[in-house]
């Protein structure tokens, strides 16, 4: 099969895609493919074998095999499924965090939620329970739960040195993913993870070899904890303009970077009538009773007399410097993978992906930057390169087709026509 794929990528005549006696065997043809790593085909074909693409092309390039189910896609365009590179599973409903909530039934509830939007892929970035980690090994076994699903387990704490070391081996003993850590102080009203507690963590993470994110909020901790080996920058910098220094540091180590931008905006949009709140498209995924209960008056006066909504105001201001630091990044080439921080009440899991993108295409970014940073970029930074996220040979047939093409407008990554995960069409 690595011969034949090899083949079909490097002659320019027409491609025969081999016949095959399955029934998994399907072309999509006619659609534009974007591909998630920065390219175009107008009027393409993708064809999908057991999940797999194993072409794509010109549709007068490639020729799906004989018995293929041909789906025509004339006038509609094909993306990868949106990869979220922070997002969470957790016990929330709605704008209700449920102390009894983390159950297999709400996981999966958000899991098929998420997918429905097409976010076809989630990284639950800490404090994944048991229940998370047991659907996502049924997941690679090959049971479909909806999006597909990384964890990174619970979030690493400890006092000390040592303390964070043993709850390193703790959590790595459950077979996460990746890692995750806190360094924050919440805007002042918390305490930071001790210095030598948290460079433990990150050394015995780069031991184990297993690739950490780290949670922050000013520049000064997320220069500190890059230069100890972080992976990922789980947070925008939100206190001060990025320097050279981070941005040489952040390159040097080819880590990533996700803005998590709508996280921000959930911190103080509920004070009022948040602008989606009779959204159509936002309504499909939180139910009718959302907008009510987003426009009742006395639920926003008891959120703005909250400590929170105070905080939040803060946090409001961090949106601005978030925003600007960026395209910063952006423009001087760092990786950035699009992160929203969704899962939490409030954080509207699916929904939020799609106003991320839009809030980074009005930083300046262009709808085909944004696309990449959701997709195949968004993939690379876990690891995943050519997994999932582009539309490739080898890669897993996840695959959001839109009916209007978002290189023009982004909001048309909510023209959603049908998602796939693994060939498989989302219900």
């Amino acid at each position: 099969m690595t011969k034949q794929i090899a083949f079909l990528l490097v002659v320019p005549a027409l491609l025969v895609v081999p016949a095959v006696t399955t029934a998994q065997t399907s072309a999509l043809v006619g659609a534009r493919i974007i591909d998630g790593r920065g390219g175009v085909i107008e009027n393409g074909t993708i064809v999908v074998r057991d999940g797999k693409i194993v072409a794509v092309g010109p549709a007068s390039a490639i020729v799906a095999p004989p018995g293929a189910e041909q789906i025509d896609v004339a006038n509609q365009t094909i993306m990868p499924g949106l990869v979220n590179a922070h997002g969470h599973l957790t016990a929330a409903v709605g704008m209700r965090n449920d102390p009894n909530g983390y159950t297999r039934d709400n996981l999966i509830r958000q899991l098929r939620t998420y997918a429905q939007y097409g976010v076809t892929t989630v990284f639950s970035l800490g404090d994944d329970q048991q229940a998370a980690f047991q659907l996502r090994d049924e997941q690679a076994a090959g049971t479909f739960h909806g999006a597909r699903l990384f964890v990174g387990g619970p979030v690493i704490s400890g006092a000390t040195a040592d303390a964070a070391r043993a709850a390193t081996d703790k959590v790595a003993a459950m077979k996460p993913d990746l890692l995750k850590i806190r360094i924050d102080d919440n805007l002042g009203s918390s305490k930071k993870m001790p210095v030598e507690a948290w460079r433990a963590t990150i050394a015995r993470a780069g031991e184990l070899k297993l690739p950490i994110a780290v949670h922050i909020f000013y520049l000064a901790d997320a220069k500190a904890a890059l230069t100890a080996g972080a992976d990922i920058v789980a947070h925008s910098v939100r206190d001060v303009a990025v320097d050279a220094e981070f941005v040489s540091e952040l390159k040097a180590r080819n880590a990533c970077y996700t803005p998590t931008l709508m996280r921000e905006v959930s911190t103080f949009v509920y004070g009022s009538t948040p602008p989606w709140a009779r959204d159509p498209f936002f309504l499909k995924g939180a139910g009718a009773g959302a907008a009510d209960e987003l426009s009742d008056p006395s639920r926003q006066a008891e959120v703005q007399s909250s400590n929170a909504y105070k905080q939040g105001l803060r946090y409001k201001d961090g949106l601005a410097v978030a925003t600007r630091n960026l395209m910063t990044l952006v423009d001087a080439g760092a990786r950035v993978a699009m992160g929203t921080d969704s899962g939490p009440a409030g954080r509207w899991q699916g929904f939020f992906e799609h106003l991320e993108l839009e809030m980074m295409v009005e930083a300046g970014m262009t709808p085909m930057q944004v696309i990449v940073s959701a997709t195949g970029a968004a993939a690379d930074c876990h690891g995943k390169t050519g997994q999932f996220g582009s539309i490739q040979p080898g890669a897993s047939a996840d695959l959001l087709v839109l009916s209007a093409n978002p290189l023009d407008d982004i909001r048309n990554t909510r023209q959603i026509r049908s998602v796939w995960i693994a060939g498989r069409q989302v219900p």
